[in-house]
């Protein structure tokens, strides 16, 4: 990708209309590489004017791209889905030099993107509406589903490819255009979607990015052209997105943070369940919403597990993700994000958690520079701590011994946040109760992380998601589209007309 430079740091541009356009930003963000903590990049801070400029040409674009037979639209998502295929291993390598997760991470995430991209060639099918016959004499009902106009997506720094795949697919395939906004902190490789988007044949102006922090949001929020608006990030802006956005009538699913609880019977398989929740919890350095970051022991079984998890931390290999593809574990994002999980570790420690592994001060010879730390567990949790009710988004593992599965699943529902829960046991009777009675959208059963495949929603609750409709599957579609019911009546030639003001009496009440 060409990049202008500035002061020998390459400037991210916009995409405009198909085409990588300089900014007319004065502000900038850094962009890093974590591996190394040298800065790789600079991102504009775009303001209000040059936004409007980039909505207002997909908003210029839409009516072209509404009026193209859908089965059209689904064909630039075939050919999106082979680009894909055959640049997976290009944009794993940004992805991994621009965040930090290793090879396999980004390759795997970049699977789960494509996934969504192959459920939208099959949109013609699934947005198919419904007819009735004869519905009243001589009266036929049909429904329609519509694309909404232009929409936004603001994406997270921890999956910069995956999460826009989320959004972008299904809402181009249903018919709108898109203007995404990705993390300031990882735009390099949001900058190739649009690349490929474009070498798929979609038309110029239907998918656009603008690059920018809170001003950027908030313009996208306000904007009187916006239909609807897509977000995944913390909580807290989360619940910003949704009150802003609806207050100035749009549509919004914002997807929030997470505390995800992993439950460990006794009876559970100790091999499978530690190495689940070692990926779940220090996978991706634990920056996901959906991470398996608070254990639950069950019983006797507390001194057992944490001596198994931290002996299989003690073997993974932290280093950098630019260069060594062998690494277990890459940084966290930026130096500042290091600093404040850092911090609430201490403030575990001095609230009376135990540190059962001290995964702070690692040291990497080979990238001194970088934003490292190693898997962190913090034993004997209890529900009143800062860290048992935090999302900390990094590699720390919290352990909460209790009694029973009651006291157990009592324990997760307590929790603020909803996104994912999971049982580890070989007993079916316990996982029933748990599927059954545990109040977190997306359940696990000896499944570390229950994120869903494309075809189902990812259902978040509580203070994890603020919405109606969630990112994916069917609701995701329905998110993107708009129901129009059609009812008509058409007389012979020569007959009598019913007519009146009470022609509908007996169907309609």
């Amino acid at each position: 990708m060409t990049m202008a430079v500035a002061k020998g740091i390459e400037t991210v541009p916009l995409f405009l209309n198909n085409e990588l356009t300089p900014s007319a930003a004065t502000r900038f963000g850094a962009v890093f590489n974590p591996s190394t903590g040298e800065q790789i990049a600079q991102v504009p801070f775009c303001e209000p004017d040059e936004i409007d400029r980039v909505i207002r040409a997909a908003q210029d674009a839409f009516p072209k791209w509404r009026d193209t037979p859908v089965v059209e639209r689904a064909r630039v998502m075939f050919r999106l889905v082979a680009l894909l295929e055959k640049n997976a291993d290009q944009i794993a390598r940004i992805v991994s030099r621009e965040h930090g997760k290793t090879y396999s991470e980004s390759v795997a995430s970049i699977r789960r993107g494509i996934e969504v991209a192959e459920f939208a060639c099959g949109i013609p099918t699934l947005t198919m509406g419904d007819t009735v016959h004869n519905l009243a004499q001589d009266v036929d009902c049909e429904t329609y589903w519509h694309p909404l106009g232009v929409v936004a997506g603001i994406t997270p720094f921890n999956f910069p490819f995956m999460v826009p795949l989320w959004m972008v697919p299904i809402a181009l395939t249903c018919g709108n255009t898109f203007v995404l906004k990705p993390s300031e902190k990882v735009p390099l490789s949001a900058m190739r979607l649009g690349e490929l988007l474009a070498e798929a044949g979609l038309p110029a102006g239907v998918f656009n990015i603008v690059h920018g922090d809170k001003v950027c949001v908030d313009t996208l929020l306000t904007h009187p052209l916006i239909k609807a608006v897509s977000f995944v990030g913390s909580t807290p802006v989360a619940k910003h997105v949704w009150d802003v956005g609806t207050k100035h009538g749009k549509r919004v699913q914002a997807n929030g943070g997470a505390k995800n609880h992993i439950i460990v019977m006794p009876d559970a398989d100790m091999d499978r369940t530690v190495g689940a929740l070692q990926s779940s919890a220090f996978g991706c350095s634990g920056q996901r919403c959906m991470a398996g970051s608070h254990a639950v022991a069950v019983g006797k079984i507390g001194d057992t597990l944490v001596k198994a998890l931290a002996a299989g931390a003690d073997k993974m290999k932290v280093g950098p993700t630019d260069r060594d593809w062998g690494a277990d574990m890459g940084p966290v994002i930026t130096r500042e994000h290091l600093n404040g999980v850092l911090a609430n570790i201490e403030k575990g420690a001095k609230e009376g958690a135990k540190l059962a592994r001290d995964g702070r001060g690692l040291k990497v010879a080979d990238a001194p520079n970088g934003f490292y730390m190693g898997p962190t567990i913090l034993d004997h949790l209890t529900p009143e701590m800062h860290v048992s009710k935090t999302e900390l988004f990094g590699p720390v593992l919290g352990v909460t011994r209790v009694a029973s599965l009651d006291e157990a699943i009592e324990l997760t529902n307590k929790n603020p946040y909803g996104n994912g829960a999971v049982l580890y046991t070989r007993s079916g009777h316990a996982a029933r109760e748990f599927k059954h009675r545990a109040g977190a959208g997306m359940i696990g059963i000896n499944v570390g992380v229950p994120a869903p495949m494309a075809m189902f929603a990812f259902t978040g609750h509580d203070a994890s998601f603020f919405g109606d409709l969630h990112m994916q599957g069917k609701e995701g579609i329905m998110f993107y589209t708009q129901q129009k019911m059609i009812m008509s009546r058409w007389h012979a030639e020569g007959s009598a007309s019913s007519g009146g003001a009470g022609e509908f009496v007996t169907t309609r009440g």
